[in-house]
């Protein structure tokens, strides 16, 4: 199975890819064994994900725990990624996030606290304090 990464390149995988297109709408938990990617809209959680990207249409309202998160759209709640997170010029990030590798590209909204640390922590733990990079 193939996709299209954050670049245009394809990327040739036999891990399981979920696609929340364009025009889906999903409410509730969402528990991901393999990567997703998000073009539409998912009001809930998302669990367990290898990787989430969630491309420049995409909307998240709930906390998300994956290894690793590429944000393109925008995310409302709390993210631990296991690996990294990326948030790309046009990403919109509103929540704390808890990971060991963070990049924010010019352009980016970030408003949320950030704890960097190798250990995965669950979301329910993550502190409320508030920040802001832009």
């Amino acid at each position: 199975m193939g996709f299209l990464g954050k670049k245009g390149d394809r990327i040739l995988s036999t891990e399981a890819v979920t696609l929340i297109g364009e025009e889906a709408y999903f409410h509730g938990t969402l528990t991901v064994k393999g990567s997703l990617r998000v073009e539409g809209t998912v009001e809930g959680d998302i669990t367990d994900a290898v990787s989430v990207d969630v491309g420049r249409k995409g909307r998240i309202k709930g906390n998300i725990a994956a290894e690793a998160l590429v944000l393109a759209g925008e995310i409302e709640g709390d993210v631990v990624a296991a690996r990294e997170i990326e948030i790309l010029g046009q990403g919109r990030l509103i929540g704390d996030v808890r990971t060991p590798s963070l990049r924010i590209e010019e352009g980016a909204f970030f408003n949320g606290h950030c704890e960097m640390s190798a250990a995965e922590t669950p979301v329910a733990s993550v502190k409320t304090k508030t920040a802001v990079v832009a």
